[in-house]
This record gives C-alpha cells, structure tokens and sequence, in this order.
C-alpha cells in the first residue's frame, strides 16, 4: 500500500492506477520490446484506494503485482520494481511505501541466510534493536 498525494489537478484513482502502472510494467517512453509479450501479465493494479482520515489530499492506494512480475529469491528485484522509478513520478507531490505484504509462495522462493539472527547479532554486536540495510 502506497500513501500518495496526487498533484492539483489529478484524481486520486489516475494517480493510484499510475503508481500501479509506473511501479510494475509503466514507463514514460515507447520500447520496441513492448510488442513481444503482453503486458497485461505483468502490470500492477490499484484495487483500491481510501481517503487518510484527517490528512487532505492524501489518499492510501493499494497495489497489487502477479509474481511472475519478480524473480524468484530476489529482493533486490522486488524492491526495484516497486519502489524503484516510481517515487520520481510528476503526477505526484508525494509518495511512501506504508505497507508491503508478500505472499507465502513468493516467500519460499528464497534461500535464507546460511545461518540464524543470532549469528548474525554477534558478528555485529547488535542486540535489542532491528537490524535495517543487513543481508
């Protein structure tokens, strides 16, 4: 789920079909290989989108993407295609990722690390806190 806030002039549904759209398959140029496989597959949609009680003009959009959209055990390839271009969007004046949710078949998909969190929190010397930007 995406909270946006659309620029003057753009209803919130075009600019939660757009974040859909510039978040998965969309992309501001013409490409020879649009014409190679049908994007429908692929594209995001915005399934829904809610007002945010007390905060005008912004709105909570809620994205959906096919798996077959990300490589499987690649994180690097699921956050680049969601957060990656779409944040430079001009139809917006802001955008945050505010939830992510990944489905159980797609999570199977990785490997894990070779080893638990706690390894992990002793090579570090971190304990009590989250661990953000680790691999």
């Amino acid at each position: 789920a995406f909270r946006v806030s659309p620029q003057p002039g753009v209803p919130p549904e075009e600019a939660g079909a757009a974040v859909a759209a510039e978040s998965s398959t969309g992309t501001w140029t013409t490409v020879w290989t649009d014409g190679l496989t049908s994007l429908d597959r692929y594209k995001g949609r915005c399934y829904h989108i809610e007002p945010v009680p007390g905060d005008e003009n912004q709105y909570i959009a809620y994205v959906a993407y096919p798996l077959d959209l990300f490589e499987e055990g690649s994180v690097t390839n699921m956050f680049t295609s969601i957060v990656g271009n779409v944040f430079g969007f001009k139809a917006l004046r802001a955008l945050r990722l505010e939830d992510l949710r990944i489905p159980v078949a797609y999570v199977k998909t990785f490997q894990g690390p070779p080893h638990g969190i706690q390894v992990e929190r002793d090579k570090l010397n971190k304990y009590g806190r989250p661990l953000l930007g680790c691999t």
